[in-house]
């Protein structure tokens, strides 16, 4: 094959094939990696030449493992568990469009190997996840990062899914945004919102339509609750659906057995003592009512909310409707 690049080019495309084609299973003789130079580069070198370039790349510091076996690169940036981590992630990630997930997976594989790539056998499988169809998720994250930046306020439409199962305008928005978070599995937007004169929590996917604007952003410390800034406590109260009303102590009886997802929705920073049964737990957090109506409501078989007062209340109340309705042939 008549050579379509420069040998000095040599250097670098042996670091390539090493990345491409080399582990510690997959070891490269000197002959491997001239027939890839000729193959994929059109670059004929002899095999001396090939040993020399690899002492050069050891000497700029490639962690590169030379074996009577071959050699294969030694050292990646990400080790494979890692990528898989990363990959799972993705796919789990409701907010992430199937395309933008196919696109990322397709760049983590590449910091790997070929082995590697054809281990990911579900990224054929991605239209299997739930996913949302908003595509504008990234340009969302860039320009709430300039509006952070440049301390400006940005305007949206705040959409929610209708029976049609797509995305429909449920308001019109100017926010001063703060920051963004993940929970639950889903991305969340930090903001003062001049619709509701209050901080909410909105779902990055359900934003569309956004534009900076040229008003000045409401500083997060003029916002009643806030005057000391944004701390994780702040965040942990809106916990766990994000709700935004007022945190108060709550306490109640729960199943032992459940303390693992207590902790995962509630995390660490709770108290936890024994009930009166063995089999018991009596928890105190401090968190949103709203959001602990909804999750005791979750966990009804297994919690049972013991005050305040008022949210004991509206839990009965709730139940009761309930069953009234369930005692009733649909």
């Amino acid at each position: 094959m008549e050579s379509f690049e420069p040998k000095k080019l040599a250097l670098l495309r042996i670091w390539q094939i090493l990345k491409e084609y080399s582990d510690a299973d997959h070891p490269l003789t000197q002959e491997d990696i001239a027939r890839h130079l000729e193959k994929d580069y059109g670059i004929v070198i002899e095999r001396k030449a090939i040993g020399r370039n690899i002492s050069l790349l050891k000497e700029a510091g490639i962690e590169i493992e030379s074996q009577r076996s071959g050699s294969y690169l030694e050292y990646r940036d990400f080790e494979d568990p890692e990528l898989h981590l990363l990959i799972d992630g993705i796919l789990s990630s409701r907010y992430i469009t199937a395309r933008h997930s196919r696109d990322l997976i397709e760049r983590i594989c590449a910091q790997s190997n070929r082995y590697f790539k054809s281990s990911v056998k579900y990224i054929h499988s991605l239209n299997d996840w739930s996913k949302t169809d908003n595509q504008d998720l990234f340009y969302n994250i860039e320009l709430i990062d300039s509006a952070i930046e440049s301390g400006c306020q940005i305007h949206y439409d705040y959409n929610k899914y209708g029976p049609d199962k797509k995305l429909h305008r449920s308001s019109e928005q100017y926010v001063s945004p703060y920051l963004m978070l993940l929970h639950n599995q889903r991305y969340y937007l930090m903001a003062y919102s001049e619709y509701w004169g209050n901080i909410v929590f909105h779902r990055l996917d359900h934003i569309t339509n956004m534009t900076l604007t040229e008003k000045k952003a409401v500083p997060v410390r003029s916002v009643k609750g806030f005057e000391n800034g944004i701390s994780y406590k702040d965040l942990s109260t809106a916990m766990p659906y994000m709700y935004t009303d007022k945190p108060e102590r709550i306490e109640f009886i729960a199943d032992a057995g459940i303390l693992d997802h207590i902790i995962d929705w509630f995390g660490t920073d709770i108290t936890i003592v024994q009930g009166a049964a063995p089999d018991k737990i009596r928890v105190t957090v401090k968190a949103s009512p709203n959001a602990m109506h909804h999750w005791a409501t979750q966990y009804i078989d297994h919690v049972e909310v013991i005050s305040p007062a008022a949210l004991r209340d509206r839990i009965r109340d709730s139940l009761a409707a309930a069953l009234k309705k369930y005692a009733q042939n649909p």
